[in-house]
């Protein structure tokens, strides 16, 4: 237990991390208010109008994401952190005021949405490799997880507040709270002095410096094949707010509140698979492939869920495995990319996971339209066995193993290819 919050003991981190948590519920709070406002208010419970809000807000990521890393490897990050919280908080206060005037308008969502999405482009891997600088490379796969912890106790707490209040006072004013909530963040950075922070190399300026951080990835392909999973599962798979909205509000007939609750208690299996994450002493690749089929099995579940009651319990441990997978993912990328190159290849990891959301939020959202919510359910426990099969074969073919027959066991087995020498 002690390992699990062992990087808590730094007060650097311990400090990050009260302010972080507090940020985090505060997004959440906005996340679930703003996308209750566009299936429900705006629209007549629209799915496909979710997934594009969606889409304009994590699109930015593809976009951006060369600059971005190149930002986070270049520049003082702590200083770039208080930029783009402050220009986050007066982003939802601005929407916040539309909302609570009465003046809103789905597109201005839209347009709030793409701007958010812009900043966050930029705030991704900044906000990703800061850790770096608050504890050691022995410590990082252990704040990593805890991180990836805070962000969802947030997602625990943070949807089902916002269920309540959005029911009860609207969703502008979730959104002019979550402006205070950034002052947590601020406040926690100016409280951690810069002359406390580890000095990592940075990178130099000049030409081709893009190019570089993808020349080092395209020559890992353990890395490679990390974030083509990373896209499949978090294009096609991580689309939650969507699944759960429509499978709420469409196949069960429910209102805000159990939207808020559903993603709570699919929090629950997030946190438990973050912390399970931190107690491990480094992320290994078998871990990512396996949580990534589990995923899958588990959504397929979810998709057969008969009522309510059930669905919530089967999002338990989807939410378990998503995380699971995914801070594996993000673990094994940080502390396998050298220090130098970390920022271009975490806005690499940030953008394919987080910007594949255009392609894949608008295609779920015309399923869950067409075919229904379940149907879209079942694409997401699709894309969980896709990735566990390319990283099955891909492990299968870098390690030289071959899958055979076990008499003894009486079922499959792993035998290492021998070379013959001559």
């Amino acid at each position: 237990m002690m390992s699990t919050f062992k990087s808590l003991h730094i007060l650097n981190y311990r400090i990050w991390f009260i302010g972080a948590l507090i940020s985090n519920i505060g997004t959440w709070m906005q996340r679930t208010a703003q996308d209750w406002l566009v299936f429900d208010h705006l629209t007549g419970q629209d799915a496909g109008a979710m997934g594009i809000t969606m889409a304009l807000q994590l699109g930015p990521q593809l976009f951006l994401a060369p600059v971005a890393g190149l930002v986070a490897d270049r520049f003082n990050r702590k200083q770039l952190l208080v930029a783009t919280q402050s220009a986050m908080a007066l982003l939802s206060a601005a929407l916040g005021i539309l909302v609570v005037s009465g003046a809103v308008q789905l597109w201005h969502v839209y347009g709030f949405a793409l701007l958010l999405g812009v900043v966050s482009a930029l705030d991704a891997p900044v906000r990703q490799t800061f850790v770096s600088e608050l504890v050691r490379d022995d410590y990082l796969p252990n704040a990593v997880a805890l991180n990836s912890a805070s962000f969802n106790v947030a997602r625990m707490i943070g949807p089902a507040v916002a269920g309540v209040l959005t029911v009860a006072v609207g969703p502008g004013w979730v959104f002019l709270i979550n402006t205070l909530t950034f002052v947590a963040l601020l406040l926690s950075l100016r409280m951690i002095p810069s002359d406390s922070l580890r000095q990592l190399p940075r990178a130099a300026a000049g030409k081709g410096r893009i190019r570089e951080g993808l020349r080092y990835v395209r020559l890992r392909p353990d890395l490679v094949v990390v974030l083509v999973a990373v896209f499949i599962v978090g294009t096609l798979g991580l689309n939650f707010v969507l699944f759960i909205a429509a499978m709420v509000g469409t196949e069960f007939g429910l209102d805000a509140g159990a939207f808020g609750l559903m993603n709570s208690i699919m929090a629950i299996g997030s946190v438990t698979g973050a912390l399970l994450a931190a107690g491990r002493k480094k992320p290994r690749l078998r871990v990512i492939f396996g949580a990534a089929a589990a995923f899958g099995v588990t959504s397929g579940l979810a998709a057969l869920a008969p009522s309510y009651f059930w669905f919530g319990v089967a999002l338990v441990p989807v939410g378990l495995f998503a995380i699971t997978m995914m801070t594996s993912a993000n673990g094994y990328v940080q502390t396998t990319t050298d220090p130098v190159m970390r920022g271009r290849v975490m806005a690499l990891y940030m953008a394919i996971f987080m910007g594949g959301t255009p392609i894949g939020a608008p295609l779920v959202g015309w399923v869950a339209n067409v075919a229904g919510p379940r149907w879209s359910m079942s694409v997401a426990a699709a894309s969980g066995l896709i990735a566990a099969l390319i990283g099955l074969l891909w492990i299968i073919r870098a390690k030289r193993l071959r899958i055979g027959f076990d008499r003894r066991a009486r079922g499959l087995r792993y035998f290492r290819v021998r070379s013959v020498e001559r």
